[in-house]
Protein backbone atom coordinates (compact mmCIF):
# COMPACT_ATOMS: atom_id res chain seq x y z
CA UNK A 1 0.00 0.00 0.00
CA UNK A 2 1.42 3.59 -0.84
CA UNK A 3 0.22 7.24 -1.56
CA UNK A 4 -0.32 6.48 -4.98
CA UNK A 5 -3.91 4.60 -4.48
CA UNK A 6 -6.63 5.29 -6.40
CA UNK A 7 -9.52 7.48 -5.29
CA UNK A 8 -12.44 5.20 -5.74
CA UNK A 9 -15.95 5.82 -6.91
CA UNK A 10 -18.64 3.49 -6.40
CA UNK A 11 -21.11 2.51 -8.72
CA UNK A 12 -24.90 2.77 -8.58
CA UNK A 13 -26.41 -0.71 -8.01
CA UNK A 14 -28.62 -1.58 -10.83
CA UNK A 15 -30.85 -3.81 -8.75
CA UNK A 16 -33.12 -1.92 -5.69
CA UNK A 17 -34.02 -5.76 -4.65
CA UNK A 18 -30.61 -7.01 -4.53
CA UNK A 19 -29.93 -10.13 -2.28
CA UNK A 20 -27.03 -11.09 -0.63
CA UNK A 21 -27.60 -15.01 -1.60
CA UNK A 22 -26.77 -13.27 -5.23
CA UNK A 23 -23.26 -13.31 -5.41
CA UNK A 24 -22.63 -16.77 -6.75
CA UNK A 25 -25.22 -16.06 -9.62
CA UNK A 26 -24.79 -12.83 -10.46
CA UNK A 27 -24.32 -11.80 -14.08
CA UNK A 28 -21.62 -9.78 -13.15
CA UNK A 29 -19.00 -12.35 -10.99
CA UNK A 30 -17.02 -14.73 -12.78
CA UNK A 31 -16.89 -18.08 -11.46
CA UNK A 32 -13.48 -19.59 -10.17
CA UNK A 33 -12.12 -22.72 -10.15
CA UNK A 34 -14.14 -25.83 -8.65
CA UNK A 35 -12.04 -25.04 -5.30
CA UNK A 36 -13.20 -21.62 -5.09
CA UNK A 37 -16.85 -22.29 -5.56
CA UNK A 38 -16.50 -25.17 -3.00
CA UNK A 39 -15.19 -22.53 -0.29
CA UNK A 40 -17.97 -20.37 -1.10
CA UNK A 41 -20.47 -23.17 -0.65
CA UNK A 42 -19.00 -22.90 3.47
CA UNK A 43 -21.14 -20.77 5.78
CA UNK A 44 -19.39 -17.57 6.05
CA UNK A 45 -20.31 -13.77 7.37
CA UNK A 46 -22.59 -11.80 4.65
CA UNK A 47 -22.71 -8.36 4.23
CA UNK A 48 -25.95 -6.82 5.41
CA UNK A 49 -27.78 -4.48 2.69
CA UNK A 50 -26.94 -1.26 5.04
CA UNK A 51 -23.34 -2.28 5.05
CA UNK A 52 -23.32 -2.77 1.53
CA UNK A 53 -24.71 0.54 0.71
CA UNK A 54 -22.57 2.79 2.90
CA UNK A 55 -19.49 0.36 1.05
CA UNK A 56 -21.21 2.06 -2.43
CA UNK A 57 -21.30 5.38 -0.74
CA UNK A 58 -17.72 5.14 0.28
CA UNK A 59 -15.06 7.14 -0.83
CA UNK A 60 -11.18 7.39 -0.68
CA UNK A 61 -9.74 9.18 1.39
CA UNK A 62 -5.69 9.88 1.63
CA UNK A 63 -3.15 12.51 3.31
CA UNK A 64 0.59 13.18 2.48
CA UNK A 65 3.11 11.68 0.09
CA UNK A 66 5.97 9.98 0.55
CA UNK A 67 9.78 11.29 0.07
CA UNK A 68 10.21 9.34 -3.38
CA UNK A 69 7.35 8.92 -4.57
CA UNK A 70 7.06 12.30 -7.01
CA UNK A 71 10.07 10.77 -8.59
CA UNK A 72 8.53 7.16 -9.35
CA UNK A 73 5.75 8.81 -10.72
CA UNK A 74 7.11 9.14 -14.07
CA UNK A 75 8.32 5.69 -14.69
CA UNK A 76 4.46 4.34 -13.19
CA UNK A 77 2.88 7.02 -15.88
CA UNK A 78 4.46 5.29 -18.39
CA UNK A 79 4.52 1.67 -16.95
CA UNK A 80 0.43 2.04 -17.19
CA UNK A 81 0.20 3.86 -20.69
CA UNK A 82 1.57 0.48 -21.86
CA UNK A 83 -0.70 -1.72 -19.96
CA UNK A 84 -3.69 -3.04 -22.73
CA UNK A 85 -6.83 -1.16 -21.89
CA UNK A 86 -8.83 -4.70 -21.70
CA UNK A 87 -6.49 -5.39 -18.26
CA UNK A 88 -8.75 -4.62 -15.01
CA UNK A 89 -7.38 -3.05 -12.34
CA UNK A 90 -7.55 -6.14 -10.04
CA UNK A 91 -6.21 -8.65 -11.78
CA UNK A 92 -3.05 -6.64 -12.30
CA UNK A 93 -2.73 -6.13 -8.39
CA UNK A 94 -3.38 -10.16 -7.72
CA UNK A 95 -0.42 -10.32 -10.43
CA UNK A 96 1.75 -8.19 -8.33
CA UNK A 97 0.77 -10.31 -5.26
CA UNK A 98 1.10 -13.57 -6.93
CA UNK A 99 4.15 -12.67 -8.49
CA UNK A 100 5.87 -11.68 -5.00
CA UNK A 101 4.50 -14.33 -3.43
CA UNK A 102 6.41 -16.91 -5.46
CA UNK A 103 9.61 -15.67 -5.57
CA UNK A 104 9.76 -15.37 -1.31
CA UNK A 105 8.46 -18.87 -1.62
CA UNK A 106 11.88 -19.79 -3.25
CA UNK A 107 13.44 -18.17 -0.77
CA UNK A 108 11.95 -19.99 2.02
CA UNK A 109 12.18 -23.39 0.21
CA UNK A 110 16.09 -23.18 0.45
CA UNK A 111 16.45 -21.22 3.59
CA UNK A 112 13.45 -22.42 5.97
CA UNK A 113 15.23 -21.60 9.06
CA UNK A 114 16.31 -18.65 7.49
CA UNK A 115 19.82 -19.16 8.49
CA UNK A 116 21.06 -20.90 5.33
CA UNK A 117 22.46 -19.44 2.06
CA UNK A 118 20.00 -19.71 -0.93
CA UNK A 119 21.34 -19.63 -4.79
CA UNK A 120 22.52 -16.42 -6.16
CA UNK A 121 19.33 -15.82 -8.33
CA UNK A 122 17.39 -16.75 -5.61
CA UNK A 123 17.49 -13.46 -4.22
CA UNK A 124 17.41 -11.95 -7.16
CA UNK A 125 14.26 -13.26 -8.59
CA UNK A 126 12.90 -11.79 -4.55
CA UNK A 127 14.60 -8.37 -5.81
CA UNK A 128 13.11 -8.12 -9.38
CA UNK A 129 9.59 -9.88 -7.70
CA UNK A 130 9.20 -7.32 -5.18
CA UNK A 131 10.18 -4.27 -7.47
CA UNK A 132 7.07 -6.01 -9.92
CA UNK A 133 5.06 -5.68 -7.22
CA UNK A 134 5.66 -2.46 -6.11
CA UNK A 135 5.39 -1.58 -9.72
CA UNK A 136 1.44 -2.97 -9.71
CA UNK A 137 0.65 -1.74 -6.80
CA UNK A 138 1.13 1.65 -8.06
CA UNK A 139 -0.76 1.65 -11.59
CA UNK A 140 -3.65 -0.58 -10.59
CA UNK A 141 -5.38 3.01 -9.49
CA UNK A 142 -3.90 4.73 -12.81
CA UNK A 143 -5.57 1.94 -14.90
CA UNK A 144 -8.81 1.82 -12.92
CA UNK A 145 -9.25 5.50 -13.74
CA UNK A 146 -7.82 5.16 -17.14
CA UNK A 147 -10.69 2.71 -17.91
CA UNK A 148 -13.11 4.60 -16.03
CA UNK A 149 -13.52 1.22 -13.51
CA UNK A 150 -12.65 2.93 -10.24
CA UNK A 151 -14.71 1.60 -7.80
CA UNK A 152 -14.97 0.01 -3.63
CA UNK A 153 -14.10 -3.27 -4.79
CA UNK A 154 -10.69 -1.98 -6.11
CA UNK A 155 -9.64 0.00 -3.08
CA UNK A 156 -10.68 -3.60 -0.50
CA UNK A 157 -8.86 -5.39 -3.03
CA UNK A 158 -5.93 -3.04 -3.17
CA UNK A 159 -5.93 -3.26 0.78
CA UNK A 160 -6.48 -6.72 0.75
CA UNK A 161 -3.08 -7.74 -1.55
CA UNK A 162 -0.95 -5.33 0.40
CA UNK A 163 -2.02 -7.38 3.85
CA UNK A 164 -0.62 -10.83 2.58
CA UNK A 165 2.17 -9.11 0.84
CA UNK A 166 3.41 -7.31 3.50
CA UNK A 167 3.72 -10.87 5.41
CA UNK A 168 5.69 -12.14 2.68
CA UNK A 169 8.14 -8.86 1.91
CA UNK A 170 9.24 -9.32 5.82
CA UNK A 171 9.51 -12.95 6.06
CA UNK A 172 11.57 -12.62 2.83
CA UNK A 173 13.37 -9.53 4.10
CA UNK A 174 14.56 -11.35 7.10
CA UNK A 175 15.38 -14.84 5.17
CA UNK A 176 17.58 -12.26 3.18
CA UNK A 177 19.15 -11.27 6.08
CA UNK A 178 20.04 -14.77 7.80
CA UNK A 179 18.15 -13.50 10.73
CA UNK A 180 16.90 -16.92 11.98
CA UNK A 181 20.62 -16.31 13.77
CA UNK A 182 18.48 -14.25 15.97
CA UNK A 183 15.14 -15.74 16.71
CA UNK A 184 14.20 -12.86 18.84
CA UNK A 185 14.80 -10.51 16.41
CA UNK A 186 13.33 -12.17 13.38
CA UNK A 187 10.15 -12.75 15.61
CA UNK A 188 10.36 -8.92 16.22
CA UNK A 189 11.27 -8.02 12.80
CA UNK A 190 8.36 -9.81 11.57
CA UNK A 191 5.31 -9.36 13.63
CA UNK A 192 6.21 -5.02 13.87
CA UNK A 193 6.13 -5.24 10.54
CA UNK A 194 2.63 -6.67 10.56
CA UNK A 195 1.46 -4.62 13.07
CA UNK A 196 2.48 -1.63 11.52
CA UNK A 197 0.18 -2.28 8.40
CA UNK A 198 -2.54 -3.40 10.61
CA UNK A 199 -2.05 -0.06 12.30
CA UNK A 200 -1.90 2.15 9.41
CA UNK A 201 -5.95 1.08 8.73
CA UNK A 202 -6.71 1.08 12.13
CA UNK A 203 -5.95 4.91 12.35
CA UNK A 204 -7.91 4.63 8.78
CA UNK A 205 -11.13 3.10 10.82
CA UNK A 206 -10.51 5.62 13.10
CA UNK A 207 -10.14 8.66 11.31
CA UNK A 208 -11.51 7.82 7.94
CA UNK A 209 -8.34 9.21 6.34
CA UNK A 210 -5.34 6.89 5.16
CA UNK A 211 -2.18 8.81 6.15
CA UNK A 212 1.15 8.79 4.70
CA UNK A 213 4.64 9.82 6.41
CA UNK A 214 7.53 11.32 4.23
CA UNK A 215 9.24 7.81 4.61
CA UNK A 216 6.43 4.87 3.63
CA UNK A 217 5.76 1.86 1.68
CA UNK A 218 7.78 2.97 -1.27
CA UNK A 219 10.88 3.93 0.33
CA UNK A 220 10.76 0.80 2.55
CA UNK A 221 10.49 -1.33 -0.64
CA UNK A 222 13.30 0.24 -2.35
CA UNK A 223 15.34 -0.64 0.80
CA UNK A 224 14.45 -4.03 0.73
CA UNK A 225 15.57 -4.78 -2.70
CA UNK A 226 18.60 -3.17 -2.31
CA UNK A 227 19.03 -5.53 0.51
CA UNK A 228 18.19 -8.62 -1.57
CA UNK A 229 21.12 -7.59 -4.14
CA UNK A 230 23.30 -7.40 -1.51
CA UNK A 231 22.49 -10.67 -0.03
CA UNK A 232 22.99 -11.78 -3.62
CA UNK A 233 26.33 -10.13 -3.79
CA UNK A 234 27.56 -10.59 -1.09
CA UNK A 235 26.54 -13.58 0.42
CA UNK A 236 26.52 -15.17 4.41
CA UNK A 237 29.86 -13.62 4.61
CA UNK A 238 28.62 -9.58 4.25
CA UNK A 239 25.51 -10.30 6.69
CA UNK A 240 27.81 -12.33 9.11
CA UNK A 241 30.50 -9.47 9.05
CA UNK A 242 30.87 -7.40 12.22
CA UNK A 243 31.15 -3.79 12.49
CA UNK A 244 34.52 -2.43 13.77
CA UNK A 245 34.00 -0.18 16.92
CA UNK A 246 30.09 -0.67 18.11
CA UNK A 247 31.14 -4.55 17.23
CA UNK A 248 27.84 -5.51 15.92
CA UNK A 249 26.79 -7.76 12.57
CA UNK A 250 25.50 -6.15 9.31
CA UNK A 251 22.34 -8.26 9.85
CA UNK A 252 21.36 -6.06 12.74
CA UNK A 253 21.21 -2.90 11.45
CA UNK A 254 17.72 -3.36 9.77
CA UNK A 255 16.54 -4.58 13.14
CA UNK A 256 17.45 -1.97 14.39
CA UNK A 257 16.18 0.40 11.52
CA UNK A 258 13.32 -1.75 11.79
CA UNK A 259 12.77 -0.69 15.65
CA UNK A 260 13.38 3.11 15.07
CA UNK A 261 10.81 2.85 12.00
CA UNK A 262 8.50 1.43 14.32
CA UNK A 263 8.78 3.66 17.65
CA UNK A 264 8.25 6.66 14.41
CA UNK A 265 5.23 4.81 12.79
CA UNK A 266 3.53 3.49 15.96
CA UNK A 267 3.75 7.57 17.64
CA UNK A 268 1.91 9.31 14.64
CA UNK A 269 -0.34 5.92 14.52
CA UNK A 270 -1.33 6.13 17.96
CA UNK A 271 -1.69 9.90 17.87
CA UNK A 272 -4.56 9.94 15.22
CA UNK A 273 -5.93 6.87 17.27
CA UNK A 274 -6.46 8.70 20.11
CA UNK A 275 -6.88 12.15 18.79
CA UNK A 276 -8.54 12.01 15.37
CA UNK A 277 -12.03 10.01 15.80
CA UNK A 278 -14.27 11.46 13.60
CA UNK A 279 -17.56 9.29 15.12
CA UNK A 280 -19.44 10.89 17.82
CA UNK A 281 -17.69 12.03 20.77
CA UNK A 282 -14.17 11.26 19.12
CA UNK A 283 -15.07 7.61 17.83
CA UNK A 284 -14.32 5.71 14.57
CA UNK A 285 -15.88 6.41 11.46
CA UNK A 286 -18.69 3.70 12.78
CA UNK A 287 -19.47 4.93 16.28
CA UNK A 288 -17.17 2.54 18.34
CA UNK A 289 -14.47 2.90 20.95
CA UNK A 290 -11.13 3.74 19.00
CA UNK A 291 -9.75 0.98 21.29
CA UNK A 292 -12.03 -1.64 19.24
CA UNK A 293 -9.47 -2.94 16.70
CA UNK A 294 -6.81 -3.50 19.61
CA UNK A 295 -8.48 -6.66 20.76
CA UNK A 296 -7.69 -8.58 17.20
CA UNK A 297 -3.86 -7.84 16.65
CA UNK A 298 -3.63 -8.15 20.75
CA UNK A 299 -4.81 -11.55 20.87
CA UNK A 300 -2.49 -12.75 17.88
CA UNK A 301 0.48 -10.93 18.82
CA UNK A 302 0.11 -12.21 22.27
CA UNK A 303 -0.55 -15.98 21.39
CA UNK A 304 2.25 -15.83 19.08
CA UNK A 305 4.91 -14.83 21.86
CA UNK A 306 3.76 -17.03 24.21
CA UNK A 307 3.25 -20.03 22.29
CA UNK A 308 7.20 -19.13 20.62
CA UNK A 309 8.57 -18.50 24.71
CA UNK A 310 6.85 -21.73 25.38
CA UNK A 311 7.79 -24.32 23.29
CA UNK A 312 9.25 -27.26 24.53
CA UNK A 313 10.40 -27.82 21.03
CA UNK A 314 11.81 -24.46 19.92
CA UNK A 315 8.91 -24.15 17.29
CA UNK A 316 10.20 -20.79 16.48
CA UNK A 317 13.66 -21.21 15.99
CA UNK A 318 13.14 -24.21 14.04
CA UNK A 319 10.25 -23.57 11.94
CA UNK A 320 10.38 -19.17 11.63
CA UNK A 321 9.28 -19.35 7.98
CA UNK A 322 6.32 -21.56 8.40
CA UNK A 323 5.32 -20.09 12.08
CA UNK A 324 5.64 -16.35 10.41
CA UNK A 325 3.25 -17.60 7.22
CA UNK A 326 0.73 -19.17 9.70
CA UNK A 327 0.11 -16.18 11.97
CA UNK A 328 0.53 -13.74 8.58
CA UNK A 329 -2.29 -16.01 7.08
CA UNK A 330 -4.55 -14.74 10.67
CA UNK A 331 -2.81 -11.18 10.50
CA UNK A 332 -4.09 -11.02 6.97
CA UNK A 333 -7.36 -11.80 7.49
CA UNK A 334 -8.28 -9.66 10.78
CA UNK A 335 -6.30 -6.80 8.60
CA UNK A 336 -9.12 -7.20 5.65
CA UNK A 337 -11.72 -7.29 8.12
CA UNK A 338 -10.39 -4.47 9.48
CA UNK A 339 -10.86 -2.54 6.35
CA UNK A 340 -14.02 -3.84 5.57
CA UNK A 341 -14.98 -2.58 8.57
CA UNK A 342 -14.18 1.50 7.54
CA UNK A 343 -15.52 1.10 4.33
CA UNK A 344 -18.83 -0.56 5.54
CA UNK A 345 -18.65 1.68 8.72
CA UNK A 346 -19.61 -1.26 10.55
CA UNK A 347 -18.48 -2.75 14.22
CA UNK A 348 -15.47 -5.17 14.04
CA UNK A 349 -16.80 -7.96 15.70
CA UNK A 350 -14.13 -10.29 18.41
CA UNK A 351 -15.51 -13.44 16.87
CA UNK A 352 -13.20 -14.78 14.25
CA UNK A 353 -12.40 -18.12 12.90
CA UNK A 354 -9.47 -16.79 12.20
CA UNK A 355 -8.10 -17.50 15.91
CA UNK A 356 -8.38 -21.10 15.54
CA UNK A 357 -5.27 -21.93 14.72
CA UNK A 358 -3.22 -20.10 17.39
CA UNK A 359 -5.64 -21.16 19.90
CA UNK A 360 -4.87 -24.76 18.81
CA UNK A 361 -1.18 -24.20 19.21
CA UNK A 362 -1.56 -22.41 22.45
CA UNK A 363 -4.14 -25.55 24.15
CA UNK A 364 -1.22 -28.25 22.70
CA UNK A 365 0.94 -26.32 24.86
CA UNK A 366 -1.21 -25.89 28.08
CA UNK A 367 -2.13 -29.58 27.62
CA UNK A 368 1.48 -30.67 27.63
CA UNK A 369 2.07 -31.11 23.60
CA UNK A 370 -0.17 -34.09 23.41
CA UNK A 371 0.29 -33.27 19.52
CA UNK A 372 3.06 -32.82 17.40
CA UNK A 373 3.94 -29.21 17.65
CA UNK A 374 5.54 -29.25 14.14
CA UNK A 375 2.57 -31.43 12.86
CA UNK A 376 0.15 -29.10 14.45
CA UNK A 377 1.87 -25.91 13.14
CA UNK A 378 1.11 -26.83 9.80
CA UNK A 379 -2.99 -27.36 10.59
CA UNK A 380 -2.55 -24.35 11.77
CA UNK A 381 -1.43 -22.84 8.43
CA UNK A 382 -3.66 -24.88 6.01
CA UNK A 383 -6.80 -23.60 8.85
CA UNK A 384 -5.60 -19.86 8.56
CA UNK A 385 -4.19 -19.70 5.06
CA UNK A 386 -8.09 -21.49 3.71
CA UNK A 387 -9.93 -19.23 6.53
CA UNK A 388 -8.45 -16.35 4.72
CA UNK A 389 -8.85 -17.55 1.11
CA UNK A 390 -12.24 -18.07 1.91
CA UNK A 391 -13.38 -14.77 2.89
CA UNK A 392 -11.70 -12.58 1.02
CA UNK A 393 -13.45 -14.90 -1.96
CA UNK A 394 -17.18 -14.42 -0.22
CA UNK A 395 -16.50 -10.21 0.28
CA UNK A 396 -15.16 -9.76 -3.11
CA UNK A 397 -18.02 -11.78 -4.76
CA UNK A 398 -21.04 -10.24 -2.48
CA UNK A 399 -19.59 -6.86 -3.53
CA UNK A 400 -19.00 -7.51 -7.41
CA UNK A 401 -22.64 -8.82 -6.63
CA UNK A 402 -23.92 -5.71 -5.76
CA UNK A 403 -22.43 -3.33 -7.97
CA UNK A 404 -23.15 -6.04 -10.92
CA UNK A 405 -19.21 -5.57 -12.03
CA UNK A 406 -16.38 -8.73 -12.53
CA UNK A 407 -14.00 -8.68 -10.34
CA UNK A 408 -10.88 -9.66 -12.78
CA UNK A 409 -12.21 -8.35 -15.81
CA UNK A 410 -13.71 -4.62 -16.91
CA UNK A 411 -17.79 -5.44 -17.92
CA UNK A 412 -18.71 -3.20 -20.85
CA UNK A 413 -21.24 -0.75 -19.64
CA UNK A 414 -25.15 -2.32 -20.05
CA UNK A 415 -27.19 -0.39 -22.04
CA UNK A 416 -29.45 1.00 -19.40
CA UNK A 417 -26.07 2.56 -18.37
CA UNK A 418 -25.16 3.89 -21.10
CA UNK A 419 -28.39 5.39 -22.01
CA UNK A 420 -28.65 7.14 -18.25
CA UNK A 421 -24.60 8.49 -19.01
CA UNK A 422 -25.88 9.64 -22.61
CA UNK A 423 -28.95 11.61 -20.56
CA UNK A 424 -26.68 12.85 -18.07
CA UNK A 425 -24.59 14.43 -20.50
CA UNK A 426 -27.23 15.84 -22.25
Amino acid sequence: MSSHKRPVRARPDSDNNFSVARDLNAPGVEEGPGLLAKLMELPVARLSRQQLKRLEEHRYSSAGRSLLEPFMQGFWCWLVSKVPLWMAPNLITIVGLATNIISTLILVYYCPTATEQAPTWAYLACALGLFIYQSLDAIDGKQARRTNSSTPLGELFDHGCDSLSTVFVVLGTCIAVQLGTHPDWMFFCCFVGIFMFYCAHWQTYVSGTLRFGIIDVTEVQIFIIIMYLLAAIGGTAFWQSVIPVINIQIKIIPALCTLLGAIFSCTNYFRVIFTGGMGKNGSTIAGTSVLSPSFHIGVVITLALMIYKKSSVQLFERHPCLYILAFGCVSAKLTNRLVVAHMTKSEMHRNDLAFTGPALLFLNQYFNSFINEYCLLWVALVLSAFDLVRYCVSVCNQIAAHLNIRVFSIQPPSPSRVQADSRNHH
